[in-house]
């Protein structure tokens, strides 16, 4: 069939009229970054950091080689710390590592880490131009892992801080900072996701990414085509200790609230809403009288809580906290640790399939003096070398927790060590090592007979599924 060259044209007019109003006309190619980073890269710096060792005598000293890290170290601390090795003789050497950061203030203020320079007794900062300060930590605050630096300088280049809300999945983002000591580095991807969760950090809500992030970018900036940071850097997941593809940054709005707390208290103060929750799955939204799974089951309330004082109760879903969604249990911590105590809060709830809405009034988080987690749970039972209390199951609660063959009840998490291997109040300890935990006179043999500072393998049950859990408890002093 013969079809004129006019109506050819109209035709290929068509299809680019409809290709330029669809989703995918806004591709053009891939973004130049090269104006991005000669604009922020000034404001982006090295960060090294040495903590003293001793001397055979056992004087502390400056100036000996950097010492390899312990193979036990957690790897929360360990992720990013580049410490080379040291073959000294005597004493203990001095440990070195080293991070990234950023400027934000022209006089001097800068974002990075806490896992950077956590019990650093020298941070150096080495700016873009080669110039090097010696920084004074500020502030420092694990949970959110943020730390906040000062140096004796004026008229800095800084960063301008975004809006990490904003972003969306597939936008481009670009990450400069010092992997494996090479300064000014520069690597971008996209935001894989949002809202990604970490036993280890429950009150940040990461962003994931898949921009190239290895040992030595932590604590550096994540930054938007505008060139505003949106995010930190601060772990990657990987089963060889580089990058795969996981990168997961701190929003900037939860580094900004951690810093501006850190100014204006020396400390960071969360809400506590005083609920214990789970997950969701098909079948109990079925029983609970859901449309889909959704939002955090409260599996327990604390007694004298926040939560308690509202009015909700086990077996309540909660849908939304101030008008945030709570699609999975893990959006409710950082949505409740985000906001101050004394906090006047809205939380919507489904209870019996009835939506219901209750007006709560934050508590306190408790933290210890370093601003690790103090309490996990509601307190009682008895603290011992593992550095967690526990207590007996009374029968109505062991029913409630699926009938667990003996075991003890943690009621309270006191040490980071714990806490960062995925231990929570409520959890039950069923084994430790291989010995069976049949009661708390159990426990309490089988701990009193542990060795000082080894590690330890831990059985335990939360919402009817077990798994182990190992850590090294703090060696008594």
């Amino acid at each position: 069939m013969f079809v004129s060259k006019r109506l050819l044209i109209v035709l290929w007019a068509a299809v680019l009229i409809v290709a330029s109003n669809s989703a995918f006309a806004r591709v053009t190619g891939l973004p130049d970054f090269t104006g991005l980073v000669e604009e922020a890269g000034p404001a982006v710096v090295n960060i090294r950091v040495t903590q003293f060792g001793e001397r055979a005598g056992g004087n502390e000293t400056q100036g000996q080689p950097g010492q390899q890290m312990p193979e036990d170290m957690p790897e929360f601390f360990r992720r990013f710390f580049d410490a080379p090795g040291n073959r000294g003789g005597g004493g203990r050497p001095d440990r070195q590592g080293a991070g990234s950061g950023f400027i934000f203030e022209p006089d001097g203020y800068i974002m990075t880490n806490h896992h950077v320079v956590d019990g650093a007794d020298e941070i150096i900062v080495r700016m873009a131009d080669r110039r090097e300060f010696q920084a004074e930590l500020i502030g420092s605050d694990p949970l959110s892992d943020i730390a906040l630096l000062k140096i004796d300088a004026k008229n800095l280049p800084t960063l301008k801080l975004g809006d990490s809300k904003s972003l969306q999945r597939g936008e481009w983002v670009v990450a400069i900072g010092s992997p494996f000591n090479f300064d000014q580095s520069v690597t971008a991807g996209i935001v894989s996701a949002k809202g990604r969760g970490n036993n280890q950090q429950q009150y940040v809500p990461f962003i994931q990414t898949d921009v190239a992030i290895n040992r030595g970018n932590s604590g550096g900036p994540l930054i938007n085509l505008d060139g505003e940071v949106v995010g930190i850097n601060s772990w990657i997941l990987s089963s060889s200790g580089g990058y795969m593809g996981l990168s997961f940054s701190i929003p900037i709005e939860t580094a900004s609230n951690a810093v501006t707390q850190l100014l204006e208290h020396g400390k960071v103060s969360r809400g506590l809403l005083g609920v214990q929750v789970g997950a969701v799955n098909r079948e109990m939204a079925e029983a609970l009288d859901l449309e889909r799974p959704i939002g955090a089951l409260v599996n327990d309330v604390t007694e004298g809580s926040a939560a308690e004082k509202a009015g909700i109760q086990p077996g309540d879903v909660i849908l939304a906290f101030n008008d945030e969604t709570v699609e999975t249990s893990g959006d409710l911590p950082p949505l409740v640790g985000a906001n101050p105590p004394g906090t006047e809060a809205e939380v919507l709830v489904s209870r019996n399939g009835k939506k219901k809405t209750f007006t709560v009034v934050l508590d306190a988080l408790p933290t210890d003096d370093d601003g690790g987690l103090a309490i996990a749970s509601n307190g009682g039972g008895q603290s011992n070398v593992l550095g967690i209390a526990v207590d007996s199951i009374n029968e109505n609660r062991r029913r409630s927790m699926g009938d667990p063959d003996g075991g003890v009840v943690v009621t309270r998490v006191e040490n980071d060590a714990a806490y960062r291997a995925g231990l929570r109040g409520g959890d039950v300890i069923l084994m430790i090592n291989s010995e069976k935990v049949e009661d708390l006179e159990a426990f309490n043999e089988i701990v009193e007979s542990l060795p000082a500072g080894k590690a330890v393998a831990l059985r335990v049950m939360r919402e009817g599924v077990t798994r182990f859990i190992a850590y090294t408890p703090p060696a008594e002093e």
